[in-house]
């Protein structure tokens, strides 16, 4: 009786499927910081007879929703298909841990992708990051923290696009990058809505608010270089999509505890008209120290050229006073995954992470009425799970 069963045994297991290998992970970051900004307004400006007018502010003492890092939540999953072949897919939503509340109406607004992975690199679709994005994160001086750096206008407010298909391929040193979407999604150009909130994929008008990039990366040792493309047509008026091109290039060096970076980004956005929205020249610059083991210093200062901006695309042209921005981090790590920090900036001729009319006034730092200089300091803790 033993061995029948036995016999039986075996022969189910022979029998049954071979079950692939497949691990989900839960995620996230948790980031509260306390802020003091010296003056900002209570609204964005809005648009009178081609003229920004400002809202009335001031001081504001807060807790903000977002320190370093933007509080986040997400699923990472892998399955082994076999021959070196994985399914992979990541979701992620954004929050405030301030409220609870979610950033967007979008349960997961972040990230939200599917792809296969092999040795030959990742393919992957969904809603994901671009390629100037992958390009420039190993270059930025203060790796996108949220306090204070201006990466929408280094990016521009495309860096998250839906609807986009992504190869992304590390051989060795080198790490390629190239993405094509069918419509970023994003809603807006300046302070003028986009056709279909700027979805795409429109039936006859397939070039509106589609767009495409690539980067090339190179991350040897102690030296680093990237270059970098992007291009979107945001669409106002369905069938007539403008253009938004930039390229740009950095290169960062690591001696013992010190890494430094510089980078440059050329920018043109153009109407569907022919005129320009922005043409500006962007420059950054910067270094992180470790002093110790635990405690790293940053600091950065970043510098727009503005040649030609325009409010709309029947507005006359102007040539706005550049901004500019310094930066200053001081993050201690308590652990692994817990961190306190102090971050602070000084940002003139725009609000704080250069908030303005070319990105929408994405940031929340709304200037006020005549003003040139704006101040912000902050203090957090952060936790990674």
């Amino acid at each position: 009786m033993k061995r029948t069963l036995a016999a039986l045994s075996v022969a189910t297991c022979l029998a049954s499927p071979v079950l692939a290998q497949s691990s989900v992970t839960i995620y996230g970051v948790l980031d509260a910081p306390v802020e003091y900004v010296n003056r900002v307004a209570r609204g964005a400006p809005t648009i009178v007879n081609n003229q920004l007018v400002s809202q009335p502010g001031g001081k504001r003492f807060a807790m903000s929703g977002a320190g370093l890092s933007s509080p986040r939540w997400g699923l990472r999953g892998q399955e082994d298909l076999g021959s070196g072949l994985s399914a992979v897919f990541v979701l992620e939503g954004g929050f405030g841990v301030d409220s609870g509340v979610s950033t967007s109406s979008r349960l997961f607004g972040r990230q939200a992708y599917v792809g296969l992975k092999s040795p030959y690199g990742r393919l992957t679709f969904g809603r994901q990051y671009t390629s100037i994005f992958e390009g420039l994160s190993n270059f930025t001086p203060t790796r996108y923290a949220v306090l204070y750096e201006p990466i929408a206008w280094q990016l521009g407010v495309n860096y998250r696009s839906d609807n986009t298909v992504k190869y992304l391929g590390t051989f060795g040193a080198l790490t390629a990058a190239a993405h094509y979407t069918f419509g970023a999604g994003t809603g807006v150009l300046g302070s003028t809505a986009l056709a279909g909130g700027g979805s795409g994929e429109s039936p006859g008008n397939s070039r509106d608010n589609s767009g495409y990039g690539g980067s090339l990366t190179y991350l040897g040792g102690k030296f680093g270089a990237t270059l970098v493309y992007d291009e979107w047509r945001p669409a106002i008026t369905a069938g007539q999509s403008g253009t938004v091109r930039k390229f740009g290039g950095a290169v960062s060096y690591e001696i013992g505890p010190v890494k430094t970076s510089a980078g440059y980004r050329w920018n043109r956005s153009s109407f569907a008209n022919g005129n320009t929205f922005v043409r500006d020249d962007y420059w950054w610059a910067g270094f992180s120290y470790h002093v110790t083991p635990p405690l790293s210093l940053s600091l950065a200062y970043y510098y727009a050229d503005v040649k030609e901006a325009r409010l709309n695309a029947t507005a006359p042209a102007v040539e706005p006073a550049n901004p500019w921005q310094v930066t200053f981090i001081a993050d201690y790590d308590l652990s692994k995954r817990t961190d306190v920090y102090l971050t602070t900036a000084y940002a003139r001729n725009a609000g704080l992470n250069f908030d303005s009319s070319p990105i929408s006034f994405a940031t929340g730092y709304f200037p006020t009425a005549g003003q040139k200089g704006m101040y912000g300091v902050a203090v957090g803790v952060r936790h990674k799970f």
